[in-house]
């Protein structure tokens, strides 16, 4: 891993988003957070290392996009007119979108090294990993290999109801063995907000992340509730951030970035 410190070089503050369970938004909070940073005036990039089900492409709507190489290793996708968000995932690397990612741990963990050692980021404040679901071979690979950096530290998704709480106190469990400082918890999908009457409905119960938070110690970095404008310009891969910013969800993900951007601050 000698050579990791070359392409990483210019990135300010890393970030691991990660989740007990597959299907609690952990790619939609880390696609939001990085157009929340990027509205705020920050360049940011997004490794997407859940290899088996890379979306984030999709949801920023690049997924026609290749990568292609220059002396320094892969150049990553910029997204928008702006170019301030750098993207790669495996998604790029398939020949056809539908192609599974059939692999054993060696070949994942050898895949993640080396879009930590050869991806060309430039100069990022904000580099924000996309892990996949669990405690598996892929998360290990991916702590190791950024120990040698000031890691800012993780982020961890839940969804309101008890059975995701359960898998996010294992993720806890796994940052405290691996050193991984937390950054705090989001509980998402929590509630619904009517579009016409305004009232709040718990579909998944609520206030399990923030009850799981205050038992741990740990932050509490917001609920962001279900919200149909959300999942719209996901599908559509638009900037939810700049184009809704009076949606029930806009105030949520906002305050998650401006927590994100002290925490920074004061570990610069």
């Amino acid at each position: 891993l000698e050579s990791v410190p070359a392409s990483l070089a210019g990135v300010r503050h890393i970030l691991l988003v990660l989740s007990g369970k597959g299907g609690v938004g952990k790619s939609t909070i880390s696609t939001e957070l990085a157009l929340a940073l990027r509205s705020a005036g920050k360049r940011v990039g997004i490794l997407d290392v859940d290899l088996c089900g890379p979306s984030i492409p999709r949801m920023l709507r690049v997924q026609d996009s290749a990568v292609h190489q220059c002396d320094s290793g892969w150049v990553p996708v910029f997204v928008g007119q702006d170019k301030a968000i750098a993207l790669m995932s495996i998604g790029f690397l398939l020949e056809r979108p539908d192609d599974a990612v059939v692999w054993r741990g060696p070949k994942k963990n050898a895949l993640i090294k080396q879009f930590l050692t050869d991806v060309a980021w430039g100069d990022l404040d904000f580099l924000i990993v996309d892990t996949p679901p669990g405690t598996s071979d892929e998360h290990i690979s991916t702590v190791e290999a950024l120990r040698p950096f000031q890691l800012l530290g993780a982020i961890l998704v839940t969804t309101p109801q008890a059975v995701s709480v359960g898998d996010v106190r294992r993720e806890l469990t796994f940052c405290r063995k691996a050193g991984l400082r937390i950054l705090g918890i989001v509980e998402n999908m929590s509630g619904f907000v009517c579009p016409h009457c305004s009232e709040c409905t718990n579909i998944f119960s609520k206030g399990g992340g923030e009850e799981l938070a205050k038992h741990a110690g740990v932050p509490f970095l917001g609920c962001v509730p279900l919200d149909p404008q959300l999942s719209q310009s996901l599908e559509e891969g638009r900037d939810f951030i700049q184009e809704f910013p009076k949606s029930s969800a806009f105030p949520a993900l906002t305050h998650i970035a401006q927590q994100i951007l002290d925490t920074s601050q004061r570990s610069s």
